[in-house]
């Protein structure tokens, strides 16, 4: 029998026994720099900006860093009770492991929806996404090191260094060291697929997973790198990122104004459904014709249509994981896969029962990621890597979701008190 106690927050059941507390983990990054100055310097030289110094668990990087205990967040617990952390990844570039030593962890809830609960001894988080689990305070009272560091299964540097913080029982004094935690390698592609083939919807009869059957759009977009002509860089050329070829430009005005006023000439309703040259996307690293296509360019969506996009790595330049989120929706991530995506036999794989039902899904390394969604929130809407870098490359476009028939059907308008963009 399943047990629903309320939620005093949200003023929902929880699908599980009410935890005694909640506490918040949030995982960041530090610049021992002026943030701003650092991307700036990147973008004179075409390159990536400097990595973080440090990572951090609720602002603080902890004792493994040349830090004081001050500098070290402590969630103190009493024995024989549950506590539910909200893990929150606000990282920019980087995506994380989590674990607590001597701790299990029971997953039950990623991005704000609920899933089936499974045990693990630790999670993977992508930049934008946020993990709830279940820890019970069962273990001989001591310290236990928290700890996070970044996953990077491509032949990228990054910061990878630890952060910690200390689960403290009641009771045991300061001087008592922490005992570290067991944490995947920061190269365990095995691990970070494993873990995300772990995660189900709850799809019970409260909790249904309303997942597209029939697909009225197909989509399919490569994600690749490349290398544009930059006049004001340094060496002539700079880094960009793109979906099938097309690099993002941010206009001017707002896309969600230019499209209720009807302004001209803000953007193109022409981004294509299909890269414009099919390759083998994740075989051999190409490193000619880099180039990218230039262009404020977004698609058109039928309102109340049902779309399936499929994300493709590539391995121009490099293969690397991505994290892509998408602004005024949830989907259902019904696949994902090694390699290139094959239209005929891998949509037959699909999990179309209880796949997870998140807003941030992180694409694989040299692989492809399928999701599906209803169009049923007229307005324009960003999709984008949450690599912050990658943004900034522009890795993202817009989905134009049409007004319904009915008036609650169609974007509202905007507040007489609006600034204009």
């Amino acid at each position: 029998m399943e047990l629903l106690l309320s939620c005093p927050n949200q003023g929902t059941p929880f699908p599980f026994p009410q935890p005694d507390r909640e506490e918040n983990i949030i995982l960041g990054e530090w610049w021992n720099s002026d943030v701003e100055d650092i991307e700036t310097q990147g973008d004179k030289l075409g390159l990536p900006p400097n990595a973080s110094d440090a990572h951090t668990i609720n602002g603080k990087p902890g004792p493994l860093f040349p830090c004081s205990e001050k500098h070290t967040f402590t969630l103190e617990v009493e024995q024989s009770k549950t506590y539910l952390l909200r893990i929150i990844n606000a990282a920019l570039n980087d995506e994380l492991f989590f674990a607590i030593a001597g701790h299990n962890m029971t997953v039950v809830e990623i991005d704000a929806v609920y899933t089936k609960p499974f045990t693990t001894q630790a999670i993977l988080i992508a930049p934008g996404q946020t993990t709830n689990v279940l820890v019970q305070a069962t273990q001989k009272p001591n310290r236990y090191f928290m700890a996070a560091r970044p996953f990077m299964d491509a032949p990228l540097s990054i910061d990878n260094r630890t952060a910690t913080a200390i689960l403290q029982y009641k009771g045991i004094p300061n001087t008592v060291i922490p005992l570290l935690p067991h944490l995947p390698e920061p190269n365990d592609t095995a691990f970070a697929l494993s873990y995300n083939a772990r995660l189900r919807s709850l799809n019970s009869p409260q909790f249904q997973a309303n997942v597209p059957l029939k697909v009225d759009r197909h989509l399919f977009y490569t994600i690749g790198l490349g290398i544009n002509p930059c006049p004001t860089c340094l060496n002539g050329t700079k880094l960009a990122a793109s979906l099938n070829n097309i690099t993002f430009v941010m206009p001017q005005v707002g896309l969600l104004q230019a499209h209720y006023f009807n302004i001209k000439g803000v953007f193109r309703l022409d981004f294509p459904d299909n890269p414009p040259t099919p390759f083998n996307y994740t075989g051999a690293p190409l490193t000619t014709n880099l180039g990218t296509t230039l262009g404020t360019r977004v698609s058109k969506i039928a309102y109340n249509s049902t779309v399936q996009l499929v994300l493709q790595d590539t391995n121009l330049l490099s293969v690397e994981s991505h994290p892509f989120h998408l602004h005024g929706y949830n989907f259902f991530v019904v696949g994902t896969g090694i390699g290139n995506f094959d239209p005929k036999r891998d949509p037959a794989k699909f999990n179309l029962v209880d796949p997870p039902e998140r807003n941030t899904v992180g694409v694989p390394t040299g692989g492809w990621t399928a999701i599906r969604f209803r169009a049923d929130n007229p307005g324009v809407w960003f999709m984008h890597c949450h690599l912050e870098l990658h943004t900034g490359w522009g890795l993202k476009t817009a989905f134009v979701v049409e007004n319904g028939k009915l008036p609650d059907q169609s974007i509202l308008p905007p507040p007489k008190d609006l600034p204009p963009c």
